[in-house]
């Protein structure tokens, strides 16, 4: 019997398990003093990098993935997630900016997880093409925070970029007179993403 999965079982029961425990974990961690972080195996990456602590807001500047983005682009998010905060959905913060070194890492990661680079880059940008990178692009969770952002985000200049990412948005800072722009099937299909 050939596997037709594009992701083995053992990094999606790992996802799965990670998925469950850490809403329980969290809070216990928090109350002793400990954030846990959003990055599957540090080897050295941390926080300074861009690493962003489970349940991280819009609002967390001691995280250095959330007070390193671009200032109009953090902006506009905060007066989105105050806004949708009111009709009872909270933004968390899944990934913000980071350094080259740690999309260096995210980049190596995709190409063993999808076989090649240019499977690859239908995920994860090179460091010299990703908005994470330049402070200019946010994965947003959970779904409910998602949902809101592509209903009611160009009227903040907040745009869902990629079709295959609906957790990822990026600052368009016209998108309020002009609505967002068409929605790139891939990273890989991005025009920005050529060089």
């Amino acid at each position: 019997m050939t596997r037709t999965t594009a992701v083995p079982l053992a990094p999606r029961l790992r996802r799965r398990a990670a998925a469950t425990l850490l809403p329980l974990l969290a809070p216990l961690a928090r109350a002793l003093g400990y954030r846990l972080l959003r990055i599957r195996d540090r080897g050295g990456l941390g926080l300074d990098d861009g690493a962003i602590p489970y349940g991280t807001s819009v609002f967390d500047d001691d995280v250095p993935g959330v007070a390193n983005l671009d200032p109009p682009f953090l902006a506009a998010l905060r007066r989105a997630a105050t806004d949708a905060a009111a009709d009872g959905i909270a933004f968390t913060v899944n990934s913000g900016w980071r350094t080259p070194a740690y999309q260096r890492r995210l980049l190596r990661e995709a190409v063993a997880e999808h076989g090649s680079p240019e499977a690859a880059a239908r995920w994860v940008s090179t460091p010299e093409t990703s908005s994470h990178v330049s402070g200019d692009a946010i994965d947003l969770g959970p779904a409910d925070a998602q949902a809101w952002l592509e209903a009611h985000g160009a009227a903040y200049g907040l745009c869902r970029v990629y079709r295959n990412e609906p957790w990822h948005f990026e600052h368009r800072p016209d998108a309020p007179t002009r609505g967002c722009p068409p929605l790139y099937d891939t990273p890989a299909s991005d025009p920005r993403h050529q060089r």
